[in-house]
């Protein structure tokens, strides 16, 4: 088995284990078992600190905060063009990602794709059609220790202005050409926004799913 290979094998097994104990602590009314599902989280807190070198503390905070049957969470995207051109927010990072953010409650994919570039960009946006629903650790990294469907939505803008906020210093389109190299790329990466180049320019583009 390979490196690479392996080191996505463990990221599994601990999520596995970790799934399994959140879903038994969830429906288990026997105490005894409580406190195995409890051991069990803890172990698959263990095997992500000694591999990644993360503290214990932080990993449990990350990793083991959640109750409830565990699912996936949704991350929204919005590619918006402009004269061949494609709209990048500039965080307080210094790195350039797509708009976008976790679907917020009582919002569906659509409406949370055009809050998160009007909250970062300023601008009013419209969602015309969807690019691609990815599995996060399929396409970006580093691998993050529970599972995130990234959904790319292609946007037109039809009105607003920018603002600096919280969360983004300036905003700029770019051509495929001038795609910037420093990407957050746990977020957005090339490879992504380069399809969504290629969706933007397809009127009949099939929607990409993992």
């Amino acid at each position: 088995m390979k490196s690479g290979d392996y080191m996505e094998k463990w990221l599994e097994w601990a999520m596995e284990i970790q799934s399994i104990a959140q879903i038994g602590l969830t429906y288990s009314k026997d105490v005894f078992d409580t406190e195995r599902y409890e051991r069990l989280r803890e172990i698959a807190a263990e095997m992500l600190a000694e591999q990644s070198g993360m503290d214990l503390e932080r990993v449990k905070t990350l990793f083991c905060n959640e109750t409830g049957y565990q699912t996936p969470k949704i991350d929204t995207r919005a590619a918006v063009f402009k004269d061949n051109k494609i709209l990048l927010v500039h965080e307080k990072n210094g790195k350039w990602a797509l708009p976008g953010g976790w679907c917020d409650v009582l919002e569906s994919v659509k409406s949370n794709t055009v809050k998160e570039v009007k909250e970062e960009t300023g601008m009013d946006a419209r969602a015309v059609r969807l690019i691609a629903v990815q599995d996060r650790n399929k396409h970006n990294l580093p691998a993050y220790a529970y599972g995130i469907c990234k959904i790319f939505v292609l946007c037109d803008v039809i009105g607003g202005a920018f603002t600096e906020n919280s969360e983004t210093t300036e905003i700029k389109y770019f051509s495929y050409d001038e795609i910037p190299n420093n990407l957050a790329g746990e977020k957005t990466n090339k490879k992504q926004i380069e399809m969504c180049f290629r969706a933007a320019a397809d009127k009949n583009w099939q929607v990409q799913f993992d």
